[in-house]
């Protein structure tokens, strides 16, 4: 083998090889490019799930705050109807309070009937008493003071005298407070 011969092959191998580097340059830039592909729509992937999570989430939330909405505007136009009749309710109390003072028994006993029943449908739907009585300490958070008076006896002071009209409450919210007058 001549120097020629070696110098053709050497080339022809120096050739050879930069053409298996070229190609597998080529073969890693496809894999690179078909890796970057898949990486590309699993990252796409990836956002669609999240916006479709978070949309999800919201529409839920928004399901949760429309309940809430409905029930507490069921609650005030309870309340409405409540405070409207209640006017009504301190009209029987008085024409019993006034019934009872008559000889009439027939009368004063459909009356009570009648009063019964309407508290009772008042008392179904969720009306109370609030509890305030002669003697009782007065709250300011739950008695309206009409006014003060001077106490009749020492153990009167700062506590209710009298209870000059009846509060109600419609669950735990107070929609009309007693009305009292305060010794002091």
């Amino acid at each position: 083998m001549s120097k020629k011969d070696i110098d053709q092959n050497k080339a022809g191998v120096e050739e050879q090889v930069a053409n298996e580097t070229t190609e597998t340059k080529e073969q890693a830039a496809e894999e690179q490019v078909e890796v970057s592909v898949e990486e590309k729509l699993q990252g796409e992937l990836d956002k669609e799930k999240d916006k479709f999570l978070r949309l999800f989430a919201e529409f839920e939330n928004y399901k949760r705050r429309t309940a809430k909405e409905r029930v507490e505007n069921m609650k005030s136009a309870n309340q409405e109807v409540m405070v409207a009749m209640l006017p009504i309710l301190d009209d029987f109390d008085r024409a019993l309070a006034e019934l009872s003072k008559s000889d009439d028994a027939e009368t004063l006993k459909g009356v009570e009937l009648i009063h019964n029943k309407f508290k009772n449908t008042l008392n179904q739907k969720g009306l109370e008493l609030v509890d305030a009585n002669a003697g009782d300490v007065f709250n300011a958070d739950m008695h309206d003071a009409i006014t003060q008076i001077p106490a009749p006896t020492e153990d009167l002071k700062g506590k209710i005298v009298d209870v000059i009209e009846k509060g109600y409450k419609l669950g735990d919210k107070i929609i009309r407070h007693p009305k009292v007058v305060v010794g002091q």
